[in-house]
C-alpha cells in the first residue's frame, strides 16, 4: 500500500517561456494545448500566505496530463524556489485524490511536509508535498489535487481533445 492515491495522473514542468515550451511539445506531437494566462493564485508557501500571477498550459499524451507552469510575478513560491535551484524543467508528479483530506493525513503521517497549498478559494484544493529523502529522483515535489466535478470534467476535456487531435488549432486559450 502506498501513501499516494492511485496512478500518477500528471507531470508538471516549470518554465520561463510558456509559448516556447508549448512549441517544443508540439514539435514531438503532443497537443492541443489549453492555455490559461495571468491567473491570480492565493496559496500558502512553506506556511506563509502569498499571492502569485501565473500562466498554465495543459495537454495530454494518452491518459497522462502534462502541465506547463510559468509564474509571472516575482514573489516567493514553490515555482521560484525550483527555478532558482534548478532552472526550468521537470518539477512535479501529480496524483488526483477522491478523498483529499484522508490523503493529506496519510502524507503527513508519512512525514512528507506540505510546501505549497491552496485552492480553497477556487473550489479545487491542492497541496504540494516533499517526498522522503531521495525523492528528488522521482520528482522534487508531489502534487495532490482534489478530484471533484470540476477537475474530473477538465481532465476529460483535455484528454479527449488530445485523443482526437488532428494537428489543427494547436493552442487554445481558456478563460478569455
Amino acid at each position: 500500500m502506498t501513501t499516494l492515491p492511485g496512478p500518477i495522473r500528471q507531470v508538471g514542468y516549470v518554465v520561463t517561456d510558456i509559448d516556447c515550451a508549448i512549441e517544443a511539445w508540439l514539435a514531438i506531437g503532443v497537443g492541443p494545448w489549453f492555455v490559461m494566462r495571468d491567473l491570480t493564485l492565493t496559496a500558502s508557501y512553506r506556511g506563509e500566505r502569498c499571492e502569485i500571477t501565473q500562466s498554465l498550459a495543459l495537454s495530454n499524451s494518452g491518459d497522462l496530463q502534462i502541465e506547463l507552469i510559468r509564474q509571472q510575478s516575482t514573489g516567493p513560491s514553490v515555482f521560484t524556489e525550483f527555478l532558482e535551484a534548478h532552472g526550468e524543467g521537470f518539477h512535479q508528479i501529480a496524483y488526483w485524490a477522491d478523498d483529499f483530506d484522508s490523503t493529506l493525513v496519510a502524507v503527513a503521517a508519512a512525514g512528507w511536509p506540505v510546501v505549497w497549498q491552496g485552492g480553497e478559494d477556487v473550489g479545487t484544493r491542492f497541496a504540494y508535498v516533499e517526498p522522503p529523502a531521495g525523492g528528488v529522483y522521482v520528482a522534487p515535489v508531489v502534487e495532490i489535487m482534489e478530484l471533484n466535478e470540476v477537475t474530473t470534467g477538465m481532465a476529460a476535456f483535455v484528454r479527449d481533445a488530445a485523443a482526437n487531435w488532428d494537428g489543427s488549432d494547436p493552442v487554445r486559450v481558456l478563460g478569455g
